[in-house]
């Protein structure tokens, strides 16, 4: 059952919102000659059962009353509540409820106090009690302060009743929830614990978070404290200030500077009013307010605020918030009241009562006109329009108390209806225990359709209609039905405000702020400060590549390593994915470099192979020099595979084909070497190397030198090859594709080795420089050696201290610098001697150098 009643609830949220958001617009009007209002006053009804028929006329006694107060309404609805059941078939047959009316049912509770100074024993002090011989039982309903609610059933439960029952209405207070100390008193009101909720998601929905407090000092201050503290926690929601105003009033006025001074010393522009309004608290919201503080009250819907005529004090410019209990309206009070005396209780003495309501719609171009005009006039334009009279919270609980009063005495007496004797005017009057055994046991539903369910255990959570209070010139007083608070909605829907309503109401849709610190936007993020609350924060902004695109958050978001964030740290932009492409002037420069010296060296090999059959070419070894010249060709061409996107197949051709070609081409200059020196040593006297010469032992040094190189790099694909690498890091807004080593060692271990091969390449030429050998090359080769050991030794240094595109760029650099170094130093010199010296490239010039280096031994 309870779920289908769940599913309902969730199914038809929109249409309940409509229906409880339909705009009601209040009036009041009141005059300065009820300066008192309800400020001290209370009510004390006794309520009475009697077997007679009691016709409507039997309440026009109320309207005897010649001092006009505000809280005269209360008698009025409890008149109205028991002409409803006297009329009502169905409930108390043969019954009627009554009460004696007097002048003194609603006055200063100051008063009160007086006569319960009195003799106890005199009943007669105890206003509409009616003393007969027979009586056991008064049902008392109140509407007093706690102290005087606690006086008040010591003397009845002590002194005049030993039992009685005792129903309260008004706020609820904790203390009088004591079965044990007050184990026949019943509060209609409902315990508020509902309301803090009520409250922080009414503040959230304006994104407040720094609220001030004013309570009373007593147990229900206490308790609201309690739970209003809990859902702020909950919430992030911080108190400016608490000001907790005794109840004593010698004690307060010692202390009302103090609390005047937090308020206008506090940057909070929300303050809640939480309490009784016949005390103290009162007091101290009425000066504050007519002292001109400008803050935004957000109360209980028990604070009228209306001004009186000439006392125009609460126009502080942003009106009052006000929660009251939701309840159905009730029909038909203003026709009852009229009836008991149309004469006295005309349109112009009623709205002196009550509060009136009347259709929105004839004060929506009214309202702003109504602010310049003077009593008379706002009073007779109002009473032109059709209105009825608003039961409030007070009228209210008084309607309910008398039901749950007669619903328990129904229970009570319907076994024995038939044998009650029908005797007129004799009084019936029973044991109130027993009374009060059906009354906490009772649960009904009111003719306006609420469920009223006496057991306060049992009590559902109270529902809130939302108010805005704003008020006009010479007393006049409007509010108007902006929203409600439901808890049996789903989380995050239980506030429902009518933003049109609020607009229309308050003539702005913007609301003042009330926080303790300034929104972080998006970059910045909150930095609390030590020894202040939570709402309390500076705003920092996010460290470097984080950012925060929310206000008020706790804690920046690292980007992703594909994106950075933007100037401002409010967004994650994607990384940009670079390396040396062809597009590139860079990469442009150096691509064309290479292909002009693999170029180059395809016009000296050329020339070379025309030239194969001149001295200079065969002296040197002419298979050599193909070889070399093919190598460095490869190794100009070499670069060409660290410019463009990488893949894995480039990566691993990069350090490969480096590897290789470059231990080609160096072995090739320690052949050419090692040639050299054997044929200097073969041409020697009394030197046997003719056998090395003839062999062509030399040969063999490229092939082994070069298998050797290759063992190395397939240990190094086969451990850990190179691959595309990432780098997210070393440029700011950029992503660098590069290719990854792999093993750094396999990497140094191929440099290593080519090193070990152009030093020992070096060292062989530059002891064969001076070598008599007709167009020894030793020399150039020793140039060639130095120029390529200076080129990487000088790339280490430099490559380990740059990253991403600027490393790769440095890689393609040595390699080319080196190899034109090779192609420079060793047949650039020939290149000229067989293009611009062929005098120098023939026979015969070979034989008179050779003849004179004989001459010269």
């Amino acid at each position: 059952m309870l779920t289908l009643i769940l599913l309902f609830f969730l199914l038809n949220i929109p249409l309940l919102v409509a229906s409880f958001i339909y705009p009601r617009c209040f009036w009041s009007m009141k005059k300065n000659e009820y300066q008192d209002r309800n400020l001290g006053t209370g009510c004390m009804f006794f309520i009475l059962a009697v077997q007679q028929p009691v016709k409507k006329e039997y309440f026009s006694h109320i309207s005897n009353i010649q001092t006009l107060t505000e809280n005269q309404k209360y008698p009025l609805a409890l008149a109205f509540s028991m002409n409803e059941i006297n009329n009502n078939p169905a409930l108390l047959p043969n019954m009627s409820l009554v009460f004696q009316f007097s002048e003194y049912v609603c006055f200063l509770e100051s008063q009160y106090k007086h006569l319960f100074s009195l003799d106890l024993q005199n009943h007669e002090i105890l206003p509409n009690f009616i003393c007969t011989e027979d009586i056991k039982c008064g049902v008392v309903l109140t509407g007093l302060s706690l102290v005087t609610t606690v006086t008040l059933h010591i003397i009845l439960n002590n002194f005049i009743f030993k039992q009685f029952c005792h129903l309260t209405y008004g706020h609820f207070h904790p203390v009088l929830d004591d079965h044990e100390n007050f184990p026949h008193l019943y509060q209609m009101a409902s315990d508020d614990t509902s309301l803090a909720l009520a409250l922080i998601s009414f503040i959230i929905h304006f994104s407040w978070n720094w609220v001030g407090l004013a309570i009373s000092d007593n147990d229900q201050g206490t308790h609201f404290l309690s739970y209003l503290r809990r859902e702020m926690e909950k919430n992030t929601v911080c108190f400016a200030f608490v000001n907790i105003i005794p109840v004593n009033m010698n004690l307060y006025m010692s202390r009302a500077e103090l609390y005047y001074s937090q308020i206008m010393t506090s940057s909070a522009n929300v303050v809640i009013i939480y309490g009784d309004t016949g005390n103290t608290l009162a007091v101290s919201f009425r000066m504050w307010d007519s002292l001109g503080i400008r803050r935004l009250w957000v109360t209980t819907s028990q604070w009228d605020v209306t001004p009186f005529k000439k006392d125009f004090t609460f126009d502080n410019g942003y009106g009052t918030f006000g929660f009251g209990h939701r309840h159905s309206e009730i029909s038909g009070f203003k026709y009852f009241v009229q009836t008991l005396n149309p004469f006295k209780y005309s349109d112009e003495y009623l709205v002196k009562l009550e509060w009136m309501y009347v259709n929105c719609k004839i004060l929506e171009n009214k309202c702003k006109t109504l602010k310049n005009c003077s009593f008379n006039h706002s009073f007779e334009w109002l009473m032109t329009h059709t209105f009825d009279m608003a039961v409030i919270e007070g009228s209210y609980e008084i309607y309910n108390a008398v039901y749950a009063f007669a619903h328990a005495l129904h229970e009570m007496t319907l076994p024995n209806v038939d044998n009650l004797l029908l005797d007129n005017y004799k009084e019936q009057y029973y044991n109130c225990k027993k009374v009060y055994s059906f009354l906490s046991k009772t649960q009904f539903t009111n003719p306006v359709g609420d469920t009223v369910n006496m057991n306060q255990r049992n009590k559902l959570k109270e529902e809130y209609d939302i108010f805005y209070n704003w008020n006009f010139p010479q007393g006049l007083g409007f509010k108007v039905k902006i929203g409600i608070f439901s808890p049996y909605f789903p989380k995050g829907q239980q506030l429902h405000l009518c933003e049109n309503l609020i607009e229309w109401s308050t003539g702005s849709i913007q609301m003042p702020t009330s926080v303790c610190s300034a929104d972080c936007g998006p970059g910045f993020r909150k930095v609390w400060k030590n020894g202040m609350p939570a709402c309390c924060y500076d705003c920092s902004p996010c460290p470097e590549n984080e950012i925060s695109n929310e206000t008020n958050v706790e804690l920046c978001v690292q980007c992703p390593e594909d994106q950075y964030a933007n100037q401002e740290q409010n967004h994650c932009i994607h990384k940009a994915r670079i390396f040396l492409t062809y597009d590139e002037p860079l990469g442009m420069a150096l691509s064309l470099m290479a292909l002009c010296l693999a170029a180059l060296t395809v016009v000296v090999l050329g020339i070379f192979v025309k030239h194969h059959r001149t001295p200079i070419v065969k002296a040197n070894n002419c298979t050599l020099t193909y070889i070399l010249l093919i190598a460095l060709i490869f190794c100009f061409l070499c670069p060409l595979f660290f410019i463009g996107h990488p893949n894995s197949a480039t990566c691993i051709l990069q350090q490969i084909t480096f590897g290789v070609v470059f231990t080609l081409a160096i072995s090739t200059v320690l052949a050419k070497t090692t040639t050299v020196i054997l044929a200097f040593r073969v041409t020697a006297p009394h030197r046997m190397m003719k056998y090395f010469l003839v062999s062509r032992a030399s040969n063999y040094i490229i092939p082994i030198c070069t298998l050797i190189q290759i063992i190395v790099c397939a240990i190094w694909l086969g451990a850990s090859p190179p691959s595309v690498d990432i780098d997210a890091q070393s440029e700011h807004g950029h992503i660098i594709i590069v290719c990854n080593k792999g093993s750094i060692t396999a990497f140094y271990c191929v440099l290593g080795y080519l090193a070990c091969l152009a030093f020992v390449s070096f060292t062989l030429a530059f002891l064969s420089r001076n070598l008599p050998v007709t167009f020894n090359e030793a020399k150039s080769m020793t140039f060639s050696m130095l120029v390529f050991c200076s080129v990487w030794v000088t790339f280490l240094p430099v490559y380990h201290s740059t990253k991403g595109k600027v490393m790769v760029v440095v890689e393609i650099f040595s390699t080319l610098a080196s190899s034109a170094g090779m192609l420079g130093c060793i047949f650039v010199p020939k290149c000229y001697t067989i293009l611009c010296r062929p005098d120098r490239n023939s026979l015969q010039m070979i034989k008179e150098k050779s003849s004179s280096h004989t001459h010269i031994l």
